[in-house]
């Protein structure tokens, strides 16, 4: 996360944003984005507005298109373990 988190500020100051100003495109609250950039601690709603914001939409969109599985067997394994408790 603390990745992400330096990426969007980089990408902040290379727009020429203050915290401020892109606190106002997003409607991001500032202290929030200047904690994410801290700590790399965000919630999904700020991060997707930040992303999108930067012109990552489709990129966002992506992550959920790929299948986590390759095999039927993967795909028993997966669902099989959906189940577990406190890693039993």
């Amino acid at each position: 996360m603390m990745r992400l988190a330096n990426n969007c500020k980089a990408r902040r100051l290379d727009k020429g944003y203050s915290r401020n100003t892109l606190s106002k495109l997003t409607s991001v609250p500032a202290p929030t984005i200047e904690r994410f950039e801290r700590t790399g601690k965000i919630s999904l709603e700020s991060f997707c507005r930040l992303a999108i914001e930067f012109d990552y939409f489709e990129e966002l969109g992506c992550i959920l298109d790929k299948t986590k599985y390759t095999t039927s067997a993967e795909l028993e394994r997966i669902t099989k373990n959906r189940n577990r408790k406190n890693g039993r």
